[in-house]
């Protein structure tokens, strides 16, 4: 039977549930609980946020005609952004572990189709942007 960790200890989960609060819940304070992957969690957090607009910039430019940024559901919005922002500032993450990671996370949030359908936007995201910033 497989392992099934807890949303809590999963890093990626962490990450999208803060973005998600400050995104979308206006005011919304950003505190990071005890966690042993707590710095690598602030610093995607705070990265994101920062490079917000550049982010968004860069899935435009990746998605391809048939997908626009603003068009896609708030939840693939901040997935999308925060797997993006590691793509581009943590090169020494391997594509495959962030698509993998995020996938994982994905699961305490979306359905088995939605998470099929976020595996192929994060793989094209992906190949585009490491191969345009190699």
């Amino acid at each position: 039977m497989p392992v099934r960790y807890s949303p809590k200890n999963n890093p990626r989960v962490i990450i999208i549930q803060k973005l998600y609060g400050k995104f979308f819940n206006d005011g919304e304070k950003i505190d990071f609980p005890k966690h042993r992957f707590k710095k690598f969690i602030k610093d995607v957090v705070f990265g994101t946020i920062e490079r917000n607009e550049i982010l968004i910039e860069e899935l435009d430019k990746n998605l391809g005609d048939e997908f626009r940024y603003n068009n896609l559901d708030r939840l693939f919005q901040v997935i999308l952004k925060s797997a993006t922002y590691e793509l581009l500032y943590k090169p020494n993450v391997s594509l495959k572990i962030i698509i993998k990671e995020y996938l994982n996370a994905s699961n305490f949030f979306l359905n088995n189709s939605q998470t099929k359908y976020l595996n192929a936007l994060l793989d094209h995201i992906a190949k585009k942007i490491r191969i345009n910033n190699a």
